[in-house]
């Protein structure tokens, strides 16, 4: 009878340990029942927060410094290792349409929010992506100092300032015929002395250009043009009272 007494009594002993035991691992597993890895401490050289690519932490990591350098550094002493890798599988738009890019610089007053240098070599830096896609946008306007844009829509600089003057050309002719040097687009003038006409070969086709042709000189005259096809133009030279006369003249295409 005694013993069954003191076993019993040492049961309602433990009951208050048992009860806080179990208390106590309901609290430390609550944190983790929705989670894997939050709370516990980084591996260094491992994959966290598991080796198991399935698990995935499921909360924002903060890291939060106030310090006169930078808040965390990553370096690589490796000569052929990079510092960090960021990678993300964000859909497209950006910031502006909730969709965070893989990696945001944002400086919170009036500094640069980010900075790219090289020490050495023959280039800074890459951008790579689907040939098609604009290697990148900005809403700033202001000039962007040492920015050497080789080419604008597939063309060189001295490609587009050929194109741009290749749609005006224009003819210095003398009264007798002779087209001066400088001339732009035109090729030839065929002329009849006496006849006061010139036709002026062009290297394109200029029909659907606008011309004007000037009287040079400050003898009174008249001066008009016609199309005699898509690359050939004839200017028509008077004298004062209209009837025909050599003279010579500009003429200037505008395309």
């Amino acid at each position: 009878m005694r013993s069954r007494i003191r076993r019993a009594l040492n049961v309602r002993a433990n009951g208050p340990w048992i009860l806080a035991s179990a208390l106590l691992v309901a609290l430390m597993a609550a944190p983790f029942a929705g989670a894997f890895g939050e709370g516990n401490s980084v591996r260094g050289g491992a994959r966290n927060p598991s080796s198991d690519a399935r698990r995935a932490y499921t909360k924002e990591t903060e890291i939060i410094a106030n310090v006169n350098s930078y808040g965390t550094r990553q370096s690589n002493k490796s000569n052929n290792g990079g510092g960090a890798v960021y990678g993300c599988r964000s859909a497209a738009g950006g910031t502006p349409k909730g969709n965070e890019p893989c990696v945001r610089a944002s400086n919170l007053t009036d500094g640069r929010a980010f900075e790219f240098n090289a020490n050495g070599g023959t280039e800074v830096g890459a951008i790579t992506g689907p040939t098609a896609a604009a290697p990148f946008t900005t809403t700033a306007k202001g000039v962007a100092t040492g920015l050497n844009a080789d080419q604008v829509d597939g063309k060189s600089a001295d490609e587009i300032v050929a194109a741009a003057q290749a749609l005006n050309k224009f003819a210095v002719v003398a009264a007798d015929g002779t087209l001066a040097a400088g001339a732009r687009g035109a090729k030839t003038v065929a002329h009849t002395a006496a006849s006061g006409d010139y036709n002026v070969d062009f290297d394109s086709d200029v029909s659907k250009c606008a011309r004007t042709a000037t009287i040079s000189g400050a003898t009174a005259g008249e001066i008009t043009t016609d199309a005699v096809d898509a690359d050939t133009l004839t200017v028509h030279t008077f004298g004062s009272a209209g009837a025909p006369a050599d003279r010579a003249f500009q003429l200037v295409v505008t395309c």
